[in-house]
């Protein structure tokens, strides 16, 4: 850390000018945790899969950024296959699972998560284009001391903070606090290899992988973790993975074009 700061001056970024993307990128993932009190883990995915929907829409309506038919048609697909699954009823069992199911809600927090997560990423790309020596590292760093810093004092800032009531639950139930250690363990370690696979092998091979992990998700939990889905719902799941592969074809032929153009100039 002490030496990333100390070649602040090499063009990268400054640690300080994460400060607003950590707070969009603390608040946006806890919303979409608390969603699942709400609507079942497939159905997180799924909506949290439509990401493209709220960015295409602020870049259409707000930048004014014209879209090609087969961008709009991706969308389509992807919006289609998220309402659909919501309409649907989803199973007693599933529903049995849920602290409080109510759908609108559940969405409603995935929908904030993406707002959330839209501006973390825009400013992100912002803070690149301003400083081009920085890399992914400089990105972790920054984004990770301000959610720590933000979260320390949210959760220990006052006497009645959440933290400490989140400290004697883990006293009261060990089996707990070691699985929350575990999922930090793993968010911290999966963090390594999405900067690592973005640096070395671009942001389509990171999609791809992303992409497919998700899918990978719904079919273990429906089948390993007692969510069933009905065959109208895996309907749904195919028409979303559907458009989120294209928009990764259509990404790879974009990039293969710009490589042709490279080798000609």
């Amino acid at each position: 850390m002490i030496k990333i700061w100390s070649n602040g001056g090499n063009g990268g970024a400054p640690w300080w000018s994460y400060w607003s993307a950590g707070i969009t990128n603390s608040i946006g993932p806890a919303m979409g945790i608390e969603a699942l009190k709400y609507i079942s883990y497939p159905a997180q995915v799924l909506a949290k899969s439509s990401k493209m929907i709220p960015v295409m829409l602020m870049g259409a309506l707000v930048y004014g950024i014209r879209y090609s038919f087969q961008e709009y048609l991706c969308t389509l697909l992807v919006a289609g296959g998220v309402s659909t699954f919501a309409l649907l009823k989803t199973s007693s069992k599933t529903i049995n699972k849920l602290a409080n199911p109510n759908a609108p809600l559940g969405y409603g927090l995935c929908f904030l998560n993406l707002a959330f997560d839209g501006f973390t990423n825009a400013t992100q790309d912002s803070l690149t284009a301003r400083y081009p020596k920085t890399n992914a590292w400089n990105i972790m760093l920054g984004m990770n001391l301000w959610g720590t810093i933000y979260n320390m004092v949210f959760m220990f800032g006052w006497s009645n903070a959440i933290g400490y009531d989140a400290i004697r639950f883990c006293q009261q139930h060990p089996e707990a606090a070691w699985d929350i250690f575990l999922f930090c363990l793993c968010g911290a370690v999966g963090q390594n290899f999405i900067f690592l696979t973005i640096s070395r092998f671009g942001s389509l091979t990171n999609t791809t992988i992303t992409t497919t992990r998700k899918f990978v998700s719904i079919v273990v939990s429906s089948l390993l973790s007692g969510n069933p889905l009905s065959k109208q719902q895996w309907g749904s799941v195919v028409m979303v993975f559907s458009g989120l592969s294209y928009q990764i074809y259509l990404k790879w032929k974009k990039l293969q074009r710009i490589q042709k153009k490279r080798k000609f100039t």
